[in-house]
């Protein structure tokens, strides 16, 4: 199980390999997302709080990747942080996501994408609950639900 201090040694010194990479240009990215999937994923964007459809969302699956359709979290971690935000406590492997430290708007955080193609998530605090303490607050915008069959 990944603490405070594995995602903060991460964004560090650096991240997992991931199981594969998937490389796209800028203009295959914007033609295979919708405008708003590629403001939030390829430019750091974020969904306003309580937008996103997989805020809500209590099926069971994996929450994969809008971009490459990697796997990134499961419904089973997930819970109501009660942010607006689709929270999880932990990804669905130690690899699947990458940290990098974010200093945008004069804050200090920690920034989570997609280990296989960079892709935006969202980020991650210590304020979850136990027993990791890890809050991953992702844009729904960024994931798409593949339910289980």
């Amino acid at each position: 199980m990944l603490t405070w201090k594995d995602i903060i040694s991460f964004s560090v010194n650096g991240n997992p390999t991931p199981d594969k990479r998937v490389e796209k240009s800028e203009a295959e990215w914007k033609a295979q997302l919708s405008p708003e999937q590629y403001i939030i994923t390829r430019q750091k964007g974020t969904e306003p709080a309580h937008s996103g459809a997989l805020c809500s969302a209590h099926e069971s699956g994996k929450y994969n990747c809008v971009c490459c359709n990697a796997p990134l979290f499961d419904s089973t971690i997930k819970f109501e942080s009660g942010t607006g935000w689709p929270s999880f406590t932990q990804p669905i492997k130690e690899n699947a996501v990458k940290y990098e430290k974010d200093t945008a708007f004069g804050m200090v955080r920690v920034e989570v994408m997609c280990n296989s193609c960079d892709a935006h998530l969202g980020h991650v605090f210590p304020d979850g609950p136990e027993p990791s303490g890890l809050r991953y607050c992702m844009n729904s915008e960024s994931m798409v639900l593949e339910t289980a069959k």
